[in-house]
């Protein structure tokens, strides 16, 4: 079983010996303070970019944050995000909000207008659809 599973919620896991991998648990609690919502409904497609320039010290924040920071610096989804760190979605909506609050992540929330589609949008796919 890979370091990312054990960190996040594998109880029975035994302790890594590899110089590179965390020995210790983290459970999602410790991550979000105890919180199961973020503060700021957070769509699992709203898009990340990182705030954080590629020489700005990340050092400082936890190890959730700097791997945020570090995979937003290309345009990511929740989801992605979720994904790619292998964090559960609930922690990573935790974790992304009060990144965004602190100004370390640009959080772009999708506009859905009442769960009314983009009109454009749909007379380009029916447009597209006519050429075919």
């Amino acid at each position: 079983m890979d370091d990312s599973h054990r960190r996040y919620g594998d109880a029975n896991a035994a302790p890594s010996s590899g110089a590179g991998e965390r020995s210790s648990l983290v459970r999602p609690y410790a991550v979000t303070g105890g919180r199961t919502a973020p503060r700021v409904q957070l769509a699992m497609e709203a898009l990340v970019s990182s705030a954080t320039v590629m020489h700005q010290d990340i050092s400082m924040l936890t190890p959730e944050r700097q791997a945020i920071s570090t995979l937003c610096r290309q345009v990511r989804s929740v989801a992605e995000v979720s994904a790619l760190l292998r964090i559960p979605l609930g922690v990573v909506r935790v974790v992304i909000a009060d990144m965004a609050a602190e100004g370390l992540v640009h959080v772009h929330q999708p506009q859905l207008e009442a769960g009314k589609p983009d009109l454009n949008l749909l007379e380009r796919v029916l447009s597209g659809l006519r050429r075919l």
